[in-house]
Formats: structure tokens, C-alpha cells, sequence
């Protein structure tokens, strides 16, 4: 009998052991995967897959991607970066005058959100901005919206929430960028930008401001074939010789006039000058002075150009999604027209004083008046 008793006290009693450590097994496995989740929220997670949204923003000059064997991180970053636009949100405002916006859940899991510029290209019109903008693109850490915004000279009214709405997503250590030429001769826009961020990086392509003008019009003719010569617009007298500074084109040329303008407000220490002549005989060397302004590695190099004969600048060897060369759109190294050398002569001698002033402010001689 006590054999018996024990026997049955022992099929009595055999299950609980098996049954706590079912239950300890349990709390473990909930307890990992509360941490898991609580690590993956606090953006420490990279291995766990991300929803990847598809989309596409809007560019003018077509997107770009180098092909920099960066390892599968760089790529998931720009699969993640192609976000639809209001997706993604940060409440980060990125400068003074921005409000806040909601945190979404890709916010969350570290899949980027959208900021206000930390550099903007602000000039000039016809002096490279758009090849720059594109030649930039190709670096992973460089996100930059395609369009122009006219922020700050056009659209400064409808305030910071839209500016912001409008750039593209980023990530931890990626630098936001926009580019519209027409900031650089806009009285208001060294204001409006130092208001959102006086540690704003500023750039300004420069070129030689007569074949600039030069190169405005043509860009004028090709829309408008019925405009008046380039040389009655160039002069209030022809026989005066008296150049027209209000023509636009001829205005957007006096750099040191805009540039005093800028200092009111930014040291010389944060405005990089590239020289446009320079971005076509030499655009990596040019890229590696951008990329150490912007603090960033030298990754954009000689590599990444072929100079096209035909347009007559350089092209990038590679699109994104294609192995075939990239070059600017047909609008870009339009044939100038004939100018009256007198003209030009005329013009060389009223743009010298004003150079040699932009050479003194920024210590640079672009070699305009050799």
C-alpha cells in the first residue's frame, strides 16, 4: 500500500514541474519580445525590415544615383528615402518658425522624416545651379527636392509648414537641400533664410557676367522668339554707351552689389563660391570643395563624369535605374546667338570694376577679366 500511495503520489505530482516551466518559458518569450520592440522603437534596430512606401518625388532635371558600392545599408536608405510626399512626418521643426507636425510610425522606426534645408544653392540663374543640384544628387548622404521651391522670394507667405512639406525624407546624418537661383538677387531673402537658420551653408555658382547675360537671353529667345536684340536691350543709349542696369539680365551680373547684401546678415565663412567655368573643366574638383563645405566624405569623384563633346559640358557616366550616361535636358547648352563683339567689349569693360570688388569680398579671382 505505501508503495502504492507513492506511486500515485508521484503521477500526481509529476505535471507541475512541466507545467511552471511552460509558464516560465512563456514569460521569458514575452518579456524578449517587449525588449525587441522597445529597442526597434527606440531607433536602435537596423536589421528589422522597414515598410518600404513606393513613389516618386517631382525633378526637373530627372534623379540621379551613384553606384558606390556603399554595401546593402546605403541601399536600403535610398528605398526608404523614396517616400510619398506628407508621409513620414517629423516634429522636429528644423529651424525657428516651423511648427510641429505628428510623428508617424516610420518616423518611429527610424525610416526618416522630413526637415527644413541645412544648405540651400541660392544663385545665380544661368551659372551651373542645376548641374551642381544634379552632380550633388549622386552623393547618399545629399538629399535635395528637384523643383525650385521659391520659398523665400515667392511663396515666403504660406510659412514653414509648406516649405518643409515640400523636401524630401531624411535620415540621421543626411543633409536636406533646395536650389533656386533667384534668392541671390532677392532683397528679402537673406532675411527670410537667417530668420529660419543663421547657420545656414549657403552656395552661389558664379560665372562670367557677360556670358551669363549672354546665356539669359538665349534662354529668353527660345521662349519668346519676338524679344528685341540683345544689344538694344543691353544699352538705355547705344549711342551713350550707356549700359541698362535695370535689365534684368544685365543686373543679376553685378555680384558684388547682391553679395554686400547677404553679409548684412551670413559671415563670408558660410557662402561657398563655385565657379561655373571651373564645373565644366574641372567638375570633381569643384564637387570636393562642395563636399568639404557640406562636411561630408569626398565621395563624388572624377569617376562619376564623362565630358559630352556634343553639349559641350560633363554628363554623369550613370541614371538611377539604368547603366546608361546621364546628361542635363536639351533646355541646357543651347547655342548662343551672334553678339556684336563691340557690345561684348563694352560689356567686359563695365562688368571689371564690380569683379574686382567680388574678388576682393571673397577672396577669389575667377579669372573673368584675363
Amino acid at each position: 500500500m505505501p508503495r502504492a500511495t507513492m506511486a500515485l503520489g508521484a503521477t500526481i505530482s509529476e505535471p507541475l514541474p512541466r507545467s511552471i516551466f511552460k509558464k516560465f518559458v512563456l514569460m521569458l518569450c514575452s518579456l524578449l519580445m517587449s525588449l525587441y520592440v522597445f529597442y526597434c522603437l527606440a531607433d536602435r534596430c537596423h536589421t528589422m525590415p522597414g515598410p518600404i512606401i513606393g513613389g516618386s518625388e517631382e525633378e526637373e532635371g530627372g534623379s540621379l544615383v551613384s553606384e558606390l558600392g556603399q554595401g546593402q545599408s546605403v541601399k536600403r536608405k535610398r528605398l526608404l528615402q523614396r517616400g510619398q510626399p506628407g508621409i513620414g512626418r517629423s516634429m522636429a521643426p528644423g529651424g525657428s518658425g516651423a511648427g510641429s507636425e505628428p510623428v508617424s510610425t516610420l518616423t518611429l522606426l527610424g525610416e526618416g522624416s522630413k526637415k527644413l534645408p541645412q544648405a540651400i544653392i541660392i544663385g545665380v540663374k544661368k551659372g551651373g545651379t542645376r548641374a551642381l543640384l544634379e552632380f550633388l544628387r549622386v552623393h547618399p548622404d545629399i538629399r535635395a527636392v528637384g523643383a525650385e521651391p521659391h520659398f523665400f522670394d515667392r511663396n515666403y507667405e504660406k510659412g514653414f509648414d509648406w516649405y518643409r512639406d515640400l523636401m524630401p525624407r531624411t535620415l540621421d546624418g543626411q543633409i536636406t537641400m533646395e536650389k533656386t537661383p533667384s534668392y541671390f538677387v532677392t532683397k528679402e531673402a537673406p532675411a527670410r533664410i537667417s530668420a529660419m537658420s543663421k547657420d545656414m551653408k549657403l552656395i552661389v555658382v558664379v560665372r562670367d557676367p557677360v556670358t551669363r547675360a549672354i546665356s539669359d537671353y538665349t534662354q529668353t529667345l527660345s521662349k519668346r522668339p519676338d524679344i528685341p536684340t540683345f544689344e538694344s536691350l543691353t544699352f538705355k543709349n547705344r549711342t551713350t554707351s550707356l549700359i541698362d542696369t535695370s535689365w534684368s539680365a544685365i543686373q543679376i551680373g553685378i555680384y558684388a552689389k547682391h553679395l554686400e547684401n547677404w553679409l548684412l546678415y551670413f559671415p563670408i565663412g558660410q557662402i561657398l563660391f563655385v565657379s561655373g567655368e571651373r564645373m565644366i573643366t574641372d567638375p570633381a574638383g569643384e564637387l570636393g570643395r562642395v563636399q568639404d563645405f557640406l562636411g561630408l566624405k569626398r565621395i563624388i569623384t572624377d569617376k562619376h563624369f564623362y565630358f559630352n563633346q556634343t553639349k559641350g559640358f560633363p554628363c554623369l557616366k550613370k541614371a538611377e535605374g539604368s547603366s546608361k550616361p546621364h546628361c542635363l535636358g536639351k533646355t541646357k547648352g543651347r547655342t548662343h546667338p551672334n553678339i556684336d563683339q563691340e557690345v561684348v567689349q563694352r560689356l567686359r569693360e563695365f562688368y571689371r570694376p564690380f569683379n574686382m570688388k567680388f574678388y576682393q569680398m571673397t577672396g577669389l579671382n575667377f579669372g573673368w577679366d584675363n
